[in-house]
């Protein structure tokens, strides 16, 4: 085992530093939208189960005696869209299938063409900066 990043790791002879800084930065940036798409998951569960959690709420306030408003809760928000024409299911859906797969595919695309696919050249190039090299615990690989 040899000292400095793996193969999978190592930037391509001729990269400049620029290119690799700018992989990086596209490569911060797609895991941001992932962070953003995981919280999008979190809206769709969530609000389904406070979808479910409001038939209860009809239940309690019908057995209260207060139909007028358990009839308004199961008109006016049970199964109600969250924007116009979509359930979350639908927006996780276009999230996914429109502006998530546009960025991965051009992600990709840019590492296939400027660093013969390798990902996280930029943190690996960090990684050798930032380590104490031979002190245990901060190993190469």
């Amino acid at each position: 085992m040899g000292d400095g990043p793996d193969e999978a790791h190592r930037r391509p002879a001729g990269l400049d530093d620029c290119t690799v800084e700018a992989l990086g930065k596209l490569s911060e940036a797609l895991e941001t939208a992932e962070r953003a798409r995981g919280h999008l998951y979190a809206m769709h569960q969530l609000t389904g189960a406070a979808d479910f959690q409001l038939d209860q709420a009809v239940s309690l306030f019908m057995q209260a005696g207060h139909t007028e408003m358990a009839e308004r809760i199961a008109r006016d928000l049970v199964g109600r869209n969250v924007t116009p024409g979509h359930w979350t299911f639908q927006l996780v859906e276009e999230y996914d299938d429109g502006y998530f797969a546009v960025f991965k595919a051009i992600e990709k695309q840019a590492r296939d063409a400027y660093a013969d696919g390798k990902r996280h050249l930029y943190e690996a190039d960090l990684k050798e900066r930032r380590r104490t090299h031979g002190l245990p615990g901060h190993e190469a690989r």
